[in-house]
């Protein structure tokens, strides 16, 4: 005799049923309550079908205005045109899951840089059915790493630079001391010379060694070892007052621009040195412009909460900026720029030690250098020296670094 079918009890699959659809209600509460993440559904052709509170805070729509739109929509036009949005898809689709970072679009327009992840969502048959997609905004993340890495590699090029300074500072003292001997025994030359050729000769030898002095000098102020006459002075008016010699320093189709802040803005310097290190950086920018162009000098109060450079801490600084409209500079040539002895120029047009030396006296004062350069946009230099009140009467301490070490 044949068992009747035993039947499944009706009340056992109804709790069952309700089980999965409170489990269901408490997970969509789960994901619509995230606010730091952007949880969304996406049909198989990339629809939204689905969207919860994190990703209207992100992306900045709401829920019925996304809602049966493509999410290409967020991608950039590049991204875009590149099929970007069908590619992540197709690898989600392929693999199972698709995990990607790049710039994404909000609704306003701005542009935030996500961390993506795809997951395929397949029935029990394996059919694909749609994309969970979880989108984060890692913006800050990616800033913060950017500026680390930029730190990071000024604090190297700082480094780099002073123990240049260190060597240079030794090989100059030493070149002075033979420039002595020289100078010395040209000396009693001259007193025991009795031709004119004789004399000639010695005029001659005791021009190389004032030029060799004069480059010693350069190399002593790059490693900032010259004793500085520094006082309080305005910025501004120092410009104003070399304004002519700078306008001279230029041609017929090279022309220096003005635009200073207007007011005073007082600094510890040596005023003869500023100005000298002022007259560096035109006649440069005059060179990489060799079809003409404009020198712009400008002057700007900062006031920093952070640490404008490796070398300057937070504060208040005043910054001088000489820009051209010259040939600029290559990345490479940009991280050599401020090294003694490099140069771009033809043989004989210089020492290659102009800019280093403007470095070594901007560093002596307390203060430090910036340089951007784009190849055909110009070149931009930024002097920052901190800001002194006008009572000051400190006298600058010569031949220390920052530290207070001797160099």
């Amino acid at each position: 005799m044949q068992k009747p079918t035993e039947q499944p009890d009706i009340r056992q699959i109804d709790i069952r049923q309700v089980a999965a659809r409170e489990t269901e209600e408490q997970f969509r509460i789960l994901v619509q309550g995230v606010t730091d993440y952007a949880i969304f559904m996406l049909s198989p052709a990339g629809i939204v079908t689905s969207w919860n509170v994190g990703a209207e805070r992100i992306k900045g729509y709401r829920r019925s205005e996304i809602i049966g739109e493509h999410f290409s929509r967020f991608y950039t036009d590049e991204d875009k045109a590149a099929g970007v949005p069908a590619l992540i898809l197709a690898t989600a689709a392929r693999e199972g899951r698709a995990e990607r970072e790049g710039w994404r679009v909000r609704k306003d327009g701005s542009r935030f840089w996500a961390h993506v992840v795809v997951d395929a969502i397949r029935d029990d048959a394996g059919s694909l059915v749609g994309f969970a997609k979880v989108t984060r905004d890692i913006t800050e993340r990616k800033e913060a790493a950017a500026a680390l890495e930029k730190a990071n590699a000024a604090l190297l090029q700082a480094q780099k630079l002073a123990a240049v300074g260190r060597l240079t500072s030794g090989v100059a003292h030493d070149f002075n001391n033979l420039l002595a001997v020289l100078s010395n025994g040209l000396q009693v030359l001259a007193i025991q010379s009795r031709t004119a050729i004789d004399k000639k000769m010695i005029e001659g030898m005791r021009k190389a060694i004032d030029r060799g002095a004069s480059l010693t000098q350069q190399l002593l102020s790059f490693a900032r070892q010259q004793p500085l006459q520094a006082q309080v002075r305005d910025v501004n008016g120092l410009i104003s007052e070399v304004a002519p010699m700078l306008s001279r320093a230029g041609n017929r189709n090279t022309y220096v621009e003005l635009a200073l802040q207007p007011g005073e803005a007082f600094v510890f310097i040596d005023a003869a040195r500023f100005e000298a290190a002022l007259l560096n950086l035109v006649v440069n920018a005059v060179d990489a412009m060799p079809t003409g162009g404009t020198v712009t000098i400008d002057t700007e109060t900062v006031q920093s909460n952070a640490a404008l450079t490796p070398a300057l801490p937070a504060g208040r600084y005043v910054r001088i900026g000489v820009r051209d409209t010259g040939i600029g500079m290559s990345a490479d040539v940009l991280a050599q720029a401020l090294e003694p002895f490099f140069t771009t120029k033809q043989a004989g047009k210089g020492t290659g030690l102009g800019l280093s030396q403007v470095y070594g006296f901007i560093i002596q004062s307390g203060g430090d250098v910036c340089l951007s350069s784009e190849v055909g946009k110009g070149t931009r230099v930024d002097l920052y020296l901190p800001i002194a009140q006008p009572a000051a009467t400190v006298s600058m301490p010569s031949g220390n670094g920052r530290d207070g070490s001797a160099r």
